[in-house]
């Protein structure tokens, strides 16, 4: 299984999976359906499945059309965001699974940004592959996404799921958000220098236009204080007395940032 990022918008990832043997292709969240359909037609293939994460305009906005192009493209969401994803006929929950080109993916229920989200995690098929977690809006490099329907807990329960998976897990998130997200990463967490060097990777990168995402779990772990919110460091710093008011208080800053 092939993995193409695509850019769309202003700042969106829309991820196309491709098998060649069969010259299928399956779809994460196309917030638009142009670059979608310029890359099927570059590889002459069909698309068959639409994944989407949650049901903003800007992961669903181009369901619509593909499914003019390819009616028998089915549509996957979660079970709480029906009525809400255009042509969504698979609706999923916690532990459900989803098969695309030999490959099966694992759903995770992932509320907080919204009350709906989910997750897709295609495990490795061999000792030396990455796993491929698409998050949608739920984990950011280098950052989390704003909760619109959810709550603090939710959030910290949902990321919990996700910073379990091997530290080899690439990390496909939705948008290009990571050079402001390490930029406030650093204001509460000035001596990581995993960090900075990390920042300073990232400056070089956008300065030349290049993406950086795909990111990798393991890095996340380290550099990522969404994922920190048990470090008694960060704890310290943002004056909180438990996990769950760290992610909050963290949140409250970055929303401020």
């Amino acid at each position: 299984m092939q993995v193409y990022r695509l850019s769309a918008l202003s700042d969106n990832y829309i991820f196309l999976l491709h098998e060649p043997e069969q010259n299928i292709a399956a779809v994460v969240d196309p917030a638009e359906a142009s670059p979608v359909l310029e890359r099927l037609k570059e590889l002459g293939a069909t698309l068959v499945a639409v994944f989407n994460t949650h049901h903003h305009s800007d992961h669903v906005g181009g369901n619509t059309r593909l499914l003019q192009q390819f009616p028998e493209a089915v549509v996957y969401g979660g079970a709480e965001d029906r009525g809400r994803i255009p042509g969504q006929t698979i609706f999923l929950q916690e532990g459900d699974r989803v098969s695309f080109a030999n490959r099966s993916a694992e759903v995770f229920f992932v509320p907080g940004h919204t009350r709906a989200h989910i997750a897709y995690y295609f495990a490795p098929t061999t000792v030396d592959e990455p796993g491929e977690l698409f998050c949608g809006d739920t984990l950011f490099a280098g950052g989390c996404g704003r909760l619109f329907e959810g709550t603090p807990t939710q959030m910290v329960d949902s990321l919990s799921k996700l910073r379990a998976l091997p530290d080899k897990t690439r990390i496909w998130c939705a948008h290009e958000y990571t050079l402001k997200n390490l930029e406030f990463a650093l204001t509460v967490d000035r001596t990581n220098i995993a960090l900075q060097e990390r920042l300073a990777a990232v400056r070089t990168a956008r300065s030349h236009n290049e993406a950086t995402i795909p990111s990798n779990l393991g890095v996340e772990k380290r550099t990522n204080p969404f994922l920190r919110w048990d470090d008694l460091g960060l704890r310290g710093i943002v004056n909180a007395e438990n996990d769950i008011q760290t992610f909050a208080r963290l949140r409250g800053m970055k929303e401020c940032f």
